[in-house]
Parts: structure tokens; C-alpha cells; sequence
């Protein structure tokens, strides 16, 4: 009788541990990046931003301000991946957004993928899917772990925002394609035609009326934390003299790509956040005990900052209208799915550099590198003292043997690689290069030896690998970009903020990685199969 009275209590505590635990899960787990964030940003225009997005965020959440990217390159393909999937490009093979592929001896997009079709649309901007991404990310775990229930919906305007962090089981990835469609699409990978929902969201116009006029959202003048208005650092659009406020998109568009034109405005992340607010609708996201996933990437911030550089009036003003668009989706989240019932994390993907030439006229070394000067330098030292067609592509600051070549020249390996980095070293503005031998051979701990090492793939990386001076970039002489392991691109915000976080912040070291495993720890799932991270104890302890 005692045994069997026992087994009723023990099997009772178990199910009321479960629903526990059930209870302790959020609804939704919503992944914010904010494409090319600097950390700064969240500090220099703190006091433009009002109390509901940023500041809410990090006075009711908490913060990491010490986090930083741990690998080279920093680019937003890399940069999605490594958030939702606890590794590095290493682990999960998105080395750059684009690379050269040395089995198919062409370059290569990251979410390519020629065997699925368009959706939603005949253009090829559709041909998408994260079929190149080698590892799971913390949203195709909870699909595992809920028995395919719990649903993941991946959001950006860029493809690969949208599809490599909602990982390999996702429910729906959806991107928007301009052009002259101004559409969100998809591909078959996921669908074989749109919901209802998102036809209904294309139908609507929406889209079309953020061709309109740009202003500042605030008075000018108070835009203190950026530089003057009119300058020659910047590129603006074709068909404007001058890269100065106002811009009248509407009249700008014919010149710029039609209605890709929203995408490198704030308006893009204001349709982002009210495409999420209808997917979180149509798809009914939140609506049980069953935990849902979210990913969202906010990608107009980099097109602002590409073209007008991390210290402009414009890319301010993004920031400010983009708080605004946080704390309208926070306060849809608390009626839609519950205050207290989500989780939401903030992050980037990279930060990003001054304009070199702004750098400059400060008497901060900087400038531009010219990749066509190395070529013309290394092909003929290659020739005259290796052999004759060795190097078969350059690019990402990486360089790519020709196997079949070195084979029938007789040459080594890895004395080619010593030649040729030996070279790269004498060369201006040239900072580090490593070998493959030396990726392979010898395990890196600390410094950007490291950070080499956690973005080299043995298979898709190539056999040199070149790093430039900090201050350096191989781009146009105006706007912004990334790419480094300096701490102007690997220093970003992480900031966790709803159920189950406590409020506080740290100035510990974190690391891309960690935010996997932290999520799947705090839901009770698997880690993604490739993770490195490890989960931030000064958030879960």
C-alpha cells in the first residue's frame, strides 16, 4: 500500500514539474539583429531615444556591454548564422556572404540554392534557402524539442537575415524583394504559395507608401552625436547633388532601384517591424504553452550606414526612428502575446568603421586598400618563383591555390603558402597573414589568431589569409563598412530583455556564440548540433 501510494506522489510531482516547466517557457522567443550596430550606438544616442524601445530594453533587461564578435569576417551572412547556431564559421561553413567555392570553382552566395523556385514572385530573388548552412540553430531545436509544434517564422529584407537564422526546419522564411514588385516572398523550399496572410499584407500598398519624403523625425539641431549634414564623406542617391535631407524617395526611386530604394532608408525597418506584427498575427505566434520562434532582422541600419557612414546625421536619425519602431513592437508584443509571456534578445551582425577618410582629417591612420595593386604584385612573383597558374581566385583577404596545378608543378604546399605570406608581409598596410598550415596545425587561444581560426572552414576557406591595417578597408571612399576582427566591427549590443531575464548588465567578456546556448538553456532545449558558446552565466545563475 506504502509503495503504491509512493509511485501516485512520485508520478504527480513529475507532472506538475513538467507543467512547470511548461509555465516557465515563454510563449515566443523573439531574435532581434540590427544589422551593422556598433555598441556605441545604444550609448551615443541614448538621449534621442525615448523610454519604450532601447531603454526599455536595457533598464527592464539586461545588459552585456562587453560583447563582441570572436571570428573573422564580420559580414551579415557569418553574422546571422553564428547568433542563432552557438558557433563560428568554422562550425557552421558561412564564411563570407558571397565566397569562391574551390569544388564548383565558382563563386558562391550563401543562401543560393538553384534547386528550389521563387515564390511569391519569378524573380530569381526567390531561388533562396540556408541548404549551405552545416549545423542547426537554437529554432530548429525547439522544433525538435516540441515535436515540430512549436513554429519558427524568420523575417528581414535581406534573404539571408531571414533565412539562416530561422535554421533548416523553419516553418517560413520571408524576405522582401523590391524591384518593381515590392513584395515579401519566399521560396518552395518552405511553401509552394504565399499564406493568405502575406498575400493580403502584398496587396495592401503598404510597401509602396514608404516612398515618400525623408526627414529628419526630429529638429536637425539636435542631432549632436553626428557629424555635419553636408560633408564629403558620404554617397547619397543617384539623382540628388548632395547628400543632404530632404530626400524625396518618390522621385528618387526611377534612379535607385525602384523600390529596392526603402530598403536603404529607416522606412525599411519601420515595413519590417509591421510585416513581423502581421506574421505574429497570421501565424498566431505566442497563442499556447507551446514555445514559438521569431527571428528578426532589422537590415536598413547597414544600408544607411554603407552609404553615409557610421557618424552621419542620417544613420542618427535611423536609430531614433528605429526606437520609435521598437517600442511600437514592444508594446504589440505585451498586447498580443502577453507582457511578461516573451523573450526577446537584441544583437547585430557586425558593427562597423568610420569612413576612412573622415579618419583622416583627424590625423587617425586609415585609408583604402587596392586589391588590384596585390594582384598585379603577386601574380608575377608567384610565377617566377612557384610555377606558373598556382592561384586560382583571390578574395575575402583570402587566397586560393589551384590544386591541380601545384600538383603538376611539383611544388609544395606548404612552402607555397610560407612564399606567399612571407610576400604578403612585405607589402603596405598589410597587418597579419596565416597559412593554412598553421590553421590546421596549431590551435590559436587568444587574439586575431585566433578570431582567423574560428572563421576558417577546412573545406571552404582558402590557403592564404591576409588581414589589412586597422583603419583600412578595400571599398569606395565614402560611406561605412565591416569585415575586421577590430573592435569597431566585433564590439555590439546584446541585450536580453522579458520572461525569465533578470534585470542587470555586465561588463564580463561575451561572445556571439553565447546566445544560443544561453536561449536554449533558458528553454530547456538542445544546444544547436555545432555549437562552441557556451550559455552566460550571469544571466541564467
Amino acid at each position: 500500500m506504502k509503495k503504491y501510494i509512493f509511485t501516485i506522489l512520485f508520478l504527480l510531482s513529475v507532472v506538475n514539474i513538467k507543467a512547470q516547466s511548461n509555465e516557465e517557457r515563454p510563449k515566443l522567443v523573439i531574435g532581434i539583429v540590427v544589422d551593422q550596430m556598433r555598441y556605441d550606438y545604444l550609448t551615443r544616442f541614448w538621449d534621442q531615444y525615448g523610454e519604450g524601445g532601447f531603454k526599455r530594453i536595457v533598464n527592464d533587461g539586461f545588459n552585456f556591454k562587453n560583447n563582441h564578435f570572436n571570428y573573422v569576417p564580420t559580414y551579415t551572412g557569418p553574422g546571422h548564422a553564428s547568433v542563432f547556431s552557438g558557433t563560428t564559421p568554422a562550425g557552421h561553413g558561412i564564411i563570407s556572404n558571397s565566397w569562391f567555392d574551390k569544388f564548383e570553382g565558382q563563386y558562391v552566395y550563401c543562401a543560393s540554392d538553384d534547386s528550389v523556385t521563387p515564390v511569391g514572385t519569378k524573380s530569381n530573388a526567390g531561388k533562396m534557402s540556408p541548404h549551405r548552412m552545416l549545423t542547426t540553430s537554437f529554432a530548429d531545436e525547439n522544433r525538435l524539442f516540441t515535436q515540430l509544434k512549436g513554429k519558427t517564422i524568420g523575417i528581414a529584407l535581406k534573404d539571408r537575415g531571414a533565412i539562416l537564422p530561422a535554421g533548416h526546419t523553419a516553418n517560413a522564411a520571408y524576405w522582401f524583394h523590391g524591384s518593381d514588385e515590392a513584395r515579401w516572398i519566399t521560396s518552395s523550399f518552405y511553401m509552394t504559395e504565399l499564406p493568405q496572410w502575406v498575400q493580403d499584407f502584398n496587396n495592401s500598398g503598404k510597401a509602396k507608401e514608404y516612398l515618400k519624403v525623408w526627414n529628419p523625425i526630429k529638429d536637425i539641431k539636435s542631432y549632436s552625436q553626428s557629424g555635419i549634414d553636408e560633408n564629403t564623406f558620404e554617397g547619397g542617391f543617384a539623382g540628388q547633388d548632395k547628400a543632404v535631407f530632404p530626400y524625396d524617395l518618390k522621385n528618387l526611386a526611377k534612379g535607385n532601384g525602384n523600390y529596392e530604394l526603402i530598403k536603404a532608408t529607416p522606412f525599411g525597418n519601420d515595413l519590417t517591424a509591421e510585416f513581423a506584427k502581421a506574421a505574429i498575427l497570421g501565424e498566431q505566434l505566442g497563442k499556447d504553452n507551446i514555445t514559438d520562434v521569431l527571428t528578426l532582422s532589422f537590415s536598413s541600419t547597414d544600408y544607411v550606414g554603407h552609404n553615409f557612414g557610421v557618424n552621419s546625421k542620417e544613420i542618427e536619425d535611423t536609430y531614433i526612428r528605429l526606437d520609435m519602431a521598437l517600442a511600437d513592437f514592444l508594446s504589440f508584443l505585451d498586447e498580443n502575446v502577453g507582457k511578461g509571456e516573451y523573450t526577446l534578445f537584441l544583437t547585430a551582425d557586425h558593427g562597423g568603421v568610420d569612413v576612412p577618410g573622415y579618419l583622416k582629417s583627424n590625423k587617425i591612420p586609415a585609408g583604402y586598400y587596392n586589391e588590384a595593386v596585390l594582384r598585379d604584385s603577386l601574380y608575377p612573383f608567384v610565377e617566377k618563383n612557384l610555377g606558373k597558374d598556382l592561384i586560382k581566385n583571390i578574395s575575402n583577404g583570402q587566397i586560393f591555390f589551384d590544386y591541380d596545378k601545384m600538383s603538376e608543378s611539383k611544388v609544395e604546399l606548404v612552402e607555397a603558402q610560407n612564399k606567399i605570406a612571407h610576400f604578403l608581409l612585405q607589402q603596405d598596410n598589410i597587418y597579419k597573414v596565416f597559412t593554412r598550415e598553421q590553421m590546421q596545425n596549431t590551435e590559436f587561444t587568444e587574439g586575431i589568431a585566433s578570431k582567423i581560426q574560428n572563421g576558417f572552414n577546412q573545406k571552404r576557406s582558402g590557403d592564404v589569409i591576409y588581414l589589412l591595417d586597422p583603419g583600412y578597408i578595400v571599398y569606395s571612399e565614402t560611406g561605412s563598412t565591416h569585415g575586421s576582427g577590430y573592435s569597431y566591427d566585433t564590439h555590439v549590443p546584446l541585450l536580453f530583455f522579458g520572461k525569465g531575464i533578470k534585470k542587470g548588465s555586465s561588463t564580463e567578456l561575451s561572445e556571439i556564440p553565447d546566445i544560443a546556448p544561453t536561449i536554449s538553456a533558458l528553454l530547456g532545449i538542445e544546444f544547436p548540433n555545432g555549437t562552441t558558446g557556451h550559455p552566460l552565466k550571469a544571466l541564467l545563475d
